[in-house]
């Protein structure tokens, strides 16, 4: 092996995994599927052309293949326990618990039979590969609940079976391979399981007692904050390693209980968690996929791609995983609901990760049994020429198969999990637009009443429980937390809008929240006040403020920023909801209204347009406008000047505080 060559294929597993990364971002697809095809590209497919292969992991790493996929595996799995807090788990309800504690064992007793009466995998193969099988990845299901608007205890149950299922999963496959180690070697059964059991503890224990220590250093001050992202790396690898050397695999274990411990001791540096997390485990799982796949040879595909494998995923998914949902779910859910639950189970990063490693030590252990069936060979005339016989016959076929699992369930139930919800009445389309806004002051709980009249779903949205108290009274929708937070990819319900507008008097907080939900909502729905001079538009920049391809589109106008608004609001300014009609169009609103801001137009259509630079109201017949302007009073009423108009249909829907809060 040398050094150059070593050093390229390093290169080229990165450029290979993020760029797959980045062009499934572009595209919106799944990243798992780009990743393990540029692996395939540049392995079996390069041999399969060329005759070797472009890149090829075991012969450029050698014995460190083992050793890499194993700290990548220990990532991951952290990364899947630091998501993990037992609040979170209490308000999953009892669906989830059912599913995990009663769901995921069936499935994996089920899932063994599958691969080795329909897979063809020998059992210790079988047991091994089903409790890998049992994980649904909750990188692959976050996206498809949004995708497909599915929320309520379905959406749920499914969002948090991925996140739980992620170590539960991995710790099957670690008893299932502990105990088929452990037999081979020829102990008693009963004190395998001991052993095991024992193992288990004391490496939770150890991951446990990490994690701890780890938390009371962070907040006592004895860490820079500059360390902490490489100490908490530094330290995976040491509980890791500590915990294997007293049985192997059970590194597994204390890593996820070092990130369960981490996720729940309510760490001041849980951000730089997060950075070691997006950062650091993101290039390892690319490169994990990357080096997976290219590590398949043209041989071992071609014997995966057969009926068996077919019939072996038509069980999988019709017969496997719909009788454990089914079963563990009995009496807890609806026959529409479990239909869907037993549908939805895509694999994800964990399955193949965790599948490969598994698979690489079974083959381990053939190779070491040949070895000694080598050693000990003798020729004699009926048997001259040595012939391994080979333990574990299905190890080889694991990687395969995890693969094929993860293209059939990221595929089908990308594309199909849409149409199912809305065929079983589950799906939570909005049957009118909604909108999240994001910072709770009377100017925003004002429009969001304005809104809210015009028959417009509102979710108001802030960290701070008091200023949310107008909100609460007013009926309206909220959400208590910090919407830029992880614990808000879970919590908040994003199926109830498809529109975020940013009104909180922080502008650099509003161009954030803008960058936050543009990818996934897209950029032209995301909206913010201007700056307060008005300097900065959609089509310049600022040079001392923040650029436009940072922040959201303007919302009603340049220089009307929170200051100018809620001055405004204080003056006596209301908001309306004005109906045009033919005889009442919008130029006559305008010259009635001439000093007063157009905030957004809701068509006949049902369509909601917030205007702004290039985005002047349309108006027609039909047409809602929610404007924000001055008052005027008639025979002593305060009145909105477009409702003495008998051909508007008008109304106030906002009063003038009595006095400013701060």
């Amino acid at each position: 092996m040398h050094n150059d060559t070593l050093i390229l294929s390093v290169a080229l597993i990165g450029a290979l995994g993020l760029g797959a990364q980045w062009l499934a971002w572009r595209l919106k697809a799944p990243a798992i599927v780009l990743m393990a095809l540029a692996g395939l590209l540049v392995g079996p497919v390069w041999a399969l052309v060329f005759g070797d292969p472009l890149l090829d992991p075991k012969h450029e790493f050698g014995d460190l293949l083992s050793p890499i996929i194993s700290l990548s595996v220990a990532v991951i799995l952290f990364e899947g326990g630091l998501v993990l807090k037992w609040r979170d788990l209490r308000e999953a309800g009892p669906v989830v618990g059912r599913l995990v504690f009663a769901g995921a064992p069936l499935a994996w007793l089920l899932g063994a039979l599958a691969c080795h009466f329909v897979g063809g995998l020998d059992w210790a193969s079988s047991a091994v590969f089903a409790g890998v099988l049992v994980v649904t990845g909750p990188t692959v299901i976050m996206p498809l609940l949004r995708q497909s608007k599915l929320g309520g205890k379905t959406g749920s149950a499914l969002r948090w079976e991925g996140i739980v299922n992620d170590p539960v999963g991995a710790l099957f496959a670690v008893a299932a391979f502990e105990a088929v180690r452990v037999i081979l070697e020829g102990e008693n059964l009963l004190t395998t399981a001991g052993w095991i059991l024992f193992a288990a503890t004391v490496g939770a224990l150890m991951g446990i007692a990490m994690g701890y220590g780890i938390a009371h250093a962070f907040r006592k001050g004895w860490t820079p904050e500059y360390l902490k992202a490489p100490i908490i790396f530094a330290s995976v690898i040491l509980v890791f390693a500590l915990a294997d050397m007293i049985e192997k695999e059970m590194g597994l274990v204390a890593v996820t209980a070092y990130g369960m411990t981490l996720a729940n001791s309510k760490l001041a540096g849980y951000n730089e968690m997060r950075r070691f997390k997006e950062n650091i485990a993101v290039l390892l799982i690319s490169g994990v996929f990357v080096i997976l796949t290219a590590n398949l040879t043209p041989e071992t595909i071609a014997a995966a791609v057969n009926w068996q494998t077919f019939a072996f995923l038509v069980v999988m998914l019709f017969v496997v995983r719909p009788l454990s949902v089914g079963i563990s779910t009995l009496g807890t859910v609806t026959r529409q609901e479990a239909t869907l639950l037993g549908w939805i189970a895509p694999r994800g990063i964990v399955a193949v990760a965790v599948s490969g490693f598994f698979a690489e030590r079974l083959m381990q252990l053939n190779a070491d049994a040949a070895a000694e069936q080598r050693a000990a060979f003798v020729p004699t005339p009926e048997n001259p020429v040595f012939v391994a016989s080979e333990m574990f016959p299905g190890a080889d076929q694991i990687v395969p198969l995890a693969f094929a699992m993860v293209f059939a369930t990221v595929v089908l139930h990308g594309f199909s999990i849409g149409w199912v919800a809305r065929k079983l009445g589950l799906s939570k389309k909005l049957d009118k637009p909604g909108v999240l806004i994001v910072g709770v002051n009377p100017w925003s709980t004002a429009l969001a009443r304005a809104l809210n009249k015009a028959g417009l779903g509102i979710v108001m949205a802030d960290a701070n429980w008091r200023r949310l108290r107008p909100a609460r009274e007013a009926g309206l929708e909220t959400f208590f937390g910090e919407v830029l937070s992880e614990d808000a990819e879970v919590r908040l319900d994003h199926t109830r809008f498809e529109t975020a507008l940013a009104l909180s008097a922080n502008e650099p907080y509003n161009a954030l929240v803008s960058s936050h939900f543009a990818p996934e909502l897209g950029r032209h729905k995301v909206f913010q006040l201007s700056t307060q001079d008005g300097s900065e538009g959609e089509e310049d920049d600022n040079p001392r403020g923040i650029g436009s391809g940072a922040r959201g589109r303007t919302l009603i106008r340049r220089g009307r920023g929170y200051d100018a608004l809620i001055r405004d609001l204080y003056r006596g300014w209301t908001f309306s909801q004005t109906k045009l009609t033919e005889k009442y169009t919008l130029q006559h609103l305008k010259n009635e209204r001439p000093d007063a801001d157009f905030i957004a137009e809701v068509r006949p259509t049902g369509e909601l347009v917030f205007l702004g630079p290039h985005r002047e109201p349309r108006g027609g017949d039909g047409t809602i406008m929610i404007g924000f302007g001055p008052a005027v009073k008639t025979n002593g009423d305060q009145k909105e000047a477009a409702g003495t108009r008998p051909e508007a249909v008008s109304e106030v829907v906002s009063e003038t505080p009595a006095t400013p809060k701060a």
